[in-house]
């Protein structure tokens, strides 16, 4: 029994379908999306948003606080069905910016992009991006929380930015 069997999904699952789709605009339009201007410069700064707030929540220990929920605890918020919030452009954001996407859920019972260190992708679900628990917002003043909502906020302009490019030059 495979890693997905185990928590009801087939092989004909939605999030499957999504990467298939997202493969297959990823072989037709790769070229054409990357020599795009526009598309390029926003796919550059989103990786180095995605970049910055992945900094800030190491250096603020939020990575280490989920660390800790998902291996102690059980976790709840990569849990298995987050995944089905992801677009098939989405999903191309995250071939485009050079991350693969698997082709089964490597933990069981959590979501289908999560690894043994944490995410595998670089362009995230903006719940992925801004969600906090009660946990880590009680672990962080004011100044760390404001300091965390400003740099993911940037991310999420970009990541909104490059969605709507991209749709728009797909004509979706």
């Amino acid at each position: 029994m495979s890693p997905d069997d185990a928590v009801g999904f087939e092989s004909d699952s939605p999030i499957l379908q999504k990467i298939n789709t997202a493969r297959e605009l990823y072989a037709v339009w790769h070229a054409d999306l990357t020599q795009d201007r526009e598309i390029a410069g926003l796919l550059s700064s989103l990786k180095e948003a995605a970049g910055r707030s992945f900094s800030v929540m190491v250096d603020l220990g939020v990575v280490a606080a989920c660390m800790r929920c998902e291996e102690e605890e059980g976790g709840s918020c990569c849990g298995a069905g987050i995944e089905n919030r992801y677009s098939p452009v989405l999903l191309l954001i995250n071939l485009l910016l050079g991350k693969s996407l698997p082709d089964h859920r490597k933990i069981p019972r959590s979501c289908f992009f999560l690894g043994k260190r944490g995410c595998t992708l670089g362009a995230r679900h903006i719940l992925c991006i801004n969600y906090l628990c009660s946990k880590i917002q009680g672990m962080l003043d004011h100044e760390a929380l404001a300091v965390l909502q400003s740099t993911t906020g940037k991310e999420m302009d970009i990541l909104f930015a490059v969605n709507e490019a991209i749709k728009k030059r797909l004509r979706f």
